[in-house]
């Protein structure tokens, strides 16, 4: 059984792997960032993509190296808000790091070092 997470707003089977494989890390920056959404709007963070094992991520044609596979991405919606609006919040946040990518229905938000945007 996997040990919960530290979060007001989220629980660790949210993030878990859609496979049923039991693959569910979460990066702490990676829920603070979603936290923060989450204040900032007030409204609910649905994940509707988290972690992803290599045999489910190639099953739903993600990249080869996608950063859901080692725990630090998530795709996600926030209720009742444009994407359009969420990516500005968290491009202004990010800074020079992080991967974002816009979507028309969702968001893409991943921990990485170096920075990437990107429209889907």
């Amino acid at each position: 059984m996997s040990k919960e997470i530290d979060s007001q707003y989220f629980k660790r089977r949210e993030f878990a792997c859609k496979c049923g494989c039991g693959f569910d890390v979460v990066d702490q920056v990676l829920l603070e960032l979603l936290e923060a959404v989450r204040m900032k709007f007030e409204q609910p963070v649905y994940i509707t993509s988290g972690c992803r094992c290599v045999k489910h991520n190639k099953a739903v044609g993600g990249a080869a190296n996608s950063k859901h596979t080692f725990g630090i991405a998530a795709d996600f919606k926030v209720e009742g808000v444009m994407p359009s609006t969420v990516y500005k919040y968290l491009d202004e946040a990010l800074g020079d790091s992080g991967g974002l990518g816009i979507y028309k229905s969702w968001i893409h938000l991943d921990v990485r070092s170096d920075k990437a945007r990107w429209k889907g």
